[in-house]
């Protein structure tokens, strides 16, 4: 029981203080689970973060839910989601109650702008950290996927589709290639 309490208190911790959403949860997350619980290694961090990315919904309940199932089964699933969504949760439930009281204020207008580089520089953390270890050519598809999305309007469904036939492709050939 006390695992479980554990997991949910370290999720609570950063459901209720990261700002920004999911992605500036990322790092929050990182170095909660791999630095200082050692729950889990980086690499394996990074994988589990790719498959939160891939999945449908928020990148942070998916990074959460898949730590603690990979912690402790679904059980753990069940305490980590429940920790990092429960702040937003009660946190949109008393703006929502209040919002009309508090949608002109101008201390909280200046807050939000205040906040807003915070967020991007938290959320630009991640990339960062994921493209540390990748090749040139790795960073040269990550930029020609970008600008197919941003510039083009691809479908990041159709690209990670795209991405995992190629992966497995790439994965068969090298396979054979280690039999000879």
């Amino acid at each position: 029981m006390m695992k479980f309490l554990e997991l949910f208190y370290s999720f609570l911790k950063i459901g209720l203080f990261t700002f920004g959403g999911g992605y500036a949860m990322i790092p929050i997350i990182e170095r909660e689970v791999i630095h200082r619980k050692q729950w889990i290694e980086e690499q394996e961090f990074f994988d589990l973060l790719t498959l939160a990315q891939s999945a449908p919904g928020p990148i942070s309940l998916n990074a959460s839910v898949f730590v603690g199932y990979k912690m402790y089964g679904y059980r753990g699933a069940l305490a980590a989601l429940l920790g990092v969504a429960l702040p937003s949760f009660l946190i949109i439930l008393i703006v929502a109650i209040f919002f009309s009281q508090i949608r002109e204020n101008p201390i909280v207008d200046a807050a939000f702008k205040g906040m807003r580089p915070v967020v991007v520089a938290l959320m630009f953390a991640p990339v960062v950290g994921l493209a540390k270890g990748m090749v040139w050519w790795a960073m040269a598809v990550a930029g020609a996927v970008a600008l197919a999305v941003w510039s083009f309007g691809f479908s990041p469904i159709y690209l990670l589709i795209i991405a995992a036939v190629a992966g497995l492709l790439w994965a068969a050939r090298r396979g054979k290639e280690v039999e000879r």
